[in-house]
């Protein structure tokens, strides 16, 4: 497969994106809040004269809002004609995997089940395999609790 895929690291997690969805990854610097925003709504930032809606793709996870000291990295995509940063624990790769997305294999967490399409392997390490429209269109559902 000449598939690249971005590895990172959300909620603690290992995952996997493929690149033709990432934009960049950049640190962020200033994320200014939204009143009354769900809590995945970090809030807006803005990345060379547009503003980026930054959200907390843990706490669709987790439930909760990340820390604000923890707000420092986010994987930027255009989804549906917005853009967006998603932000992430860590970014550790960008790399072809030979053997592409495999199926899912074992139990899922329930709060990823909206978010994973599969799963693919580097260096013996599985990574689930997320899509960042997936982290938008299920917006709409309720919050892990």
């Amino acid at each position: 497969m000449n598939q690249l895929y971005l590895l990172a690291t959300l909620a603690g997690t290992r995952i996997a994106v493929e690149t033709a969805e990432v934009e960049a990854v950049v640190k962020l610097t200033d994320i200014t809040s939204v009143p009354r925003m769900g809590a995945h709504i970090a809030g807006l930032s803005a990345l060379r004269s547009r503003v980026l809606t930054i959200i907390d793709a843990a706490a669709l996870i987790r439930g909760n809002a990340t820390p604000t000291a923890d707000k420092r990295l986010a994987i930027i995509a255009d989804i549906s004609g917005h853009s967006y940063g998603l932000m992430v624990d860590a970014v550790h790769d960008i790399c072809q995997l030979p053997d592409g997305e495999l199926p899912l294999r074992g139990q899922l967490d329930k709060a990823w089940t909206p978010y994973v399409r599969g799963l693919v392997e580097h260096q013996g390490q599985p990574y689930l395999l997320v899509s960042l429209a997936g982290f938008i269109d299920n917006t709409a559902l309720p919050q892990a609790a």
